[in-house]
């Protein structure tokens, strides 16, 4: 593990110092402001009980999301589609990571990440950057776990005015549990099919009426249906919460994550696909692995420290701030196949490994206010945040005995044992880079009548990129200031149906999602584009049960492509366009029946040739024309529940050539409830129920990952 070096710190120490002076002043600034400098302030309209970090949702409907808006505002008012994955629905369906979770998130599905690192794809934009906790950045390439999750928040669509660059087609926010007061104790202890063991606690201890300390942790040692794959988890992430009078609290906490497995690229697909007549998958190799689980290891290492300080003024204004400063260490090395050879049937295994160290430290500072000028109401939010990324990155290609760097494996025995040595190739990464961010936005919900609101906002960021060509010793430097625009309207006929229409905008600089990507030959370019037109209904039918509607279309441009006169030379295309519809329903129908369903059509489809093979017309990679997924509990008695869940997917390429596709099919999970005691609670879930023979997904043409059988997990589950 590479710890935060201290240079890192002396060159943030201004922001740190800037952002305290901040806080430390703001009680007189206001206090030396008119009193109603915009009419008459509200000091009653904020919303929820006092805290950084929302209480516990009950069941599977959360009410309100700070995320959306960086205030309290209910889903109903928030102008674009937002899909709350509770603490009760990740416990019900034993939910572990983000591949798990978003099964029943509409717009949202998952690709394979080669293995080694989350890959959601936001309504058909795949990334493995737009990853939040509490708000604040987490980009760094490696698999999160919900251990210490109190709730998960998927944004659709892009969120630059409130989120920053990226978050192209959405973004994952999970929200952490903090040490507080009036919370229960949990210990949960799993095991079941392909030696999967798993334990997790949080502890939560009021040390007075001022101050309390919690800590929650998870260790697992499992298995996998996949030969040679293995897992081994490791988590601690104390927390404290200090009442610093009766409108102030602080929150500190520290995350230790270790995660070490087996990177599995899957199997390859039969040969010879075409566009017009795409391939499959290869069959009966669901256990297989294909090259070598023993040099394929992936280790991580995340600290991360976290504060967060809130204060209520009364009149109406609050301050927030937050800091995260977070180390990650990552090394992922993988033995992989390639396309399948049809005349000697065999397959090319190759080999490389990476290694990522990156030192973030973020920023935000945040002030809201409460006003009226005359009939129109309005919430103000005012926000700063600043950052620095420290990034190096190491790639490394493997050679076979003889100086190759492909090994032929048959395809009867597609598991191979042969050394390796690892050396720079041509084309290999050996860089470092900086990412310095400095930004502001301001955004106004006004409330025009009882029935109709608007919401804008607009966000400024300074970017200055600079990556170090370690290979060449080339030094590349771009600055972008974007400019990120949102507005959105919310009418509502009845106090529990909105009807809306939104736009936001989002870029992504040409150092890439994870910031090296800069080059000399792209560092002129301007940064891609994101831009979101979106029109939805949301209805509370009870205040446990929620119906969404979305309707959207997102462009993706400034796409770089060869140009067709001149290959030689890049040009900028729009390149891609998704449009679909997302339903959703969540909550309770009655007080025992529990549901989530979704549905999703999608079309997302590449409106300009990139390459000779990635044409116009063609589908992205990994996204279904139609997907639903549904998920219900039922408790017989106070003690006794049953649960069922169904997952479709219809086809999904590989790639964006077309050239393979994996089949659709539905998948059949189950669960059983049962509390032995008031504080004791068994459950089963069952994971394919029906043993359906399917592939999950893929990363490219040549790795696709077969689907697990049946699978059972036991689970107990003791709050004191």
């Amino acid at each position: 593990m590479n710890p935060i070096q201290t240079p890192l710190i002396r060159k943030l120490a201004p922001v740190l110092l800037a952002s305290t002076a901040l806080c430390v002043a703001a009680p007189a600034f206001a206090q030396q402001q008119p009193a109603v400098p915009l009419g008459t302030l509200r000091v009653d309209d904020q919303a929820g009980d006092f805290g950084i970090q929302p209480r516990r949702d009950q069941g599977y409907v959360a009410p309100t999301s700070t995320s959306a808006t960086k205030t309290e505002t209910a889903l109903i008012d928030t102008p674009q589609a937002i899909t709350v994955v509770t603490r009760d629905q990740i416990n019900d369906q034993g939910l572990v990571g983000l591949n798990d979770l978003v099964r029943y998130v509409p717009g949202v599905t998952y690709a394979q990440g080669e293995g080694n690192r989350d890959a959601i794809i936001f309504r058909g934009i795949a990334s493995t950057a737009d990853y939040f906790t509490d708000g604040l950045r987490d980009d760094t390439q490696y698999y999160r776990d919900l251990y210490n999750v109190e709730r998960v928040e998927v944004l659709k669509g892009p969120n630059a005015m409130i989120f920053g660059r990226g978050g192209s087609g959405g973004l994952i926010n999970r929200v952490t549990r903090q040490a507080g007061w009036d919370v229960e104790n949990e210990l949960r202890l799993e095991a079941g099919s392909h030696d999967f063991y798993r334990g997790t606690v949080d502890y939560n201890f009021e040390v007075s009426d001022t101050t309390a300390l919690r800590v929650t942790g998870l260790y697992e040692d499992s298995g996998s249906y996949r030969d040679g794959v293995t897992y081994e988890k490791f988590g601690i992430n104390p927390t404290a919460s200090f009442r610093l009078g009766d409108n102030t609290l602080l929150q500190l906490g520290y995350e230790h994550f270790e995660d070490r497995r087996i990177a599995d690229r899957g199997v390859s697909a039969n040969p010879g696909g075409t566009r017009a007549n795409p391939a499959r998958p290869l069959d009966g190799y669901r256990d297989t692995f294909f090259g070598d689980p023993a040099r394929s290891p992936t280790d991580t290492d995340v600290d991360a420290l976290s504060i967060a300080f809130e204060h209520r003024f009364d009149n109406g204004l609050t301050l927030r701030n937050r800091t995260r400063l977070a180390d990650y260490d990552k090394f992922y090395q993988n033995v992989f196949p390639g396309a399948v050879n049809a005349a000697t049937q065999t397959v090319p295994i190759s080999a490389y490994n990476n290694a990522t160290t990156r030192q973030n430290l973020i920023n935000q500072t945040d002030l809201v206010f409460y006003a009226d000028t005359g009939s129109v109401r309005h919430t103000f939010l005012a926000g700063a945040e600043f950052g620095r990324q420290e990034t190096d990155n190491l790639r490394l290609t493997g050679y076979f005995p003889g100086g190759g760097t492909t090994f032929n494996a048959p395809l009867t025995n597609p598991t191979i044992n042969q050394p390796l040595t690892w050396a720079p190739s041509a084309t290999d990464a050996s860089n470092e880079g900086v990412t310095k961010l400095a930004a502001g936005y301001l955004q106004d919900q006004i409330e025009l009548t009882s029935q109709l609101q608007l919401i804008l906002g607009v966000r400024y960021e300074h970017i200055e990129s600079e990556v170090l060509n370690r290979r060449n010793n080339v030094r590349t430097e771009a600055t972008d200031n974007l400019w990120s625009p949102r507005a959105g309207l919310v009418f509502k006929p009845m106090d529990n149906l909105s009807l809306y229409g939104s736009y936001t905008k989002t870029y992504l600089p040409r150092s890439g999602e994870q910031l090296t990507g800069l080059t000399p030959t792209n560092r002129a370019l301007d940064p891609e584009e994101f831009d979101n037109y979106e029109l939805g209904a949301k209805w509370d039918v009870t205040p446990g049960l929620s119906l969404t509607a979305a309707v959207f279309q997102l462009d993706r441009s400034n796409v770089v492509v060869p140009d067709p006169a001149n290959p030689a030379q890049s040009i900028l295309v729009d390149g891609q366009r998704s449009k679909g519809v997302e339903l959703s329903a969540t909550g309770q129908i009655t007080e025992q029946w529990s549901v989530v369903a979704a549905y999703t059509r999608l079309d997302a489809e590449i409106t300009a040739a990139q390459s000779t093979t990635v044409l116009a017309g063609n589908k992205l990679a990994n996204v279904a024309e139609n997907s639903a997924s549904i998920w219900s509990r039922y408790d017989f008695t106070p003690r006794f529940g049953a649960g069922l869940g169904v997952i479709y997917q219809g086809d999904r390429f590989t790639a964006s050539d077309n050239t393979q596709v994996m089949p659709s099919f539905t998948r059949v999970d189950g669960a059983l409830f049962y509390a032995l005691t008031d504080r004791i609670d068994v459950q089963l879930n069952v994971e394919n129920l029906l043993d359906e023979d399917y592939f999950a997904t893929a990363h490219s043409n040549n790795n696709i990952t077969p689907g697990g059988p049946r699978a059972f997990r036991v689970g107990l589950t003791t709050r004191f």
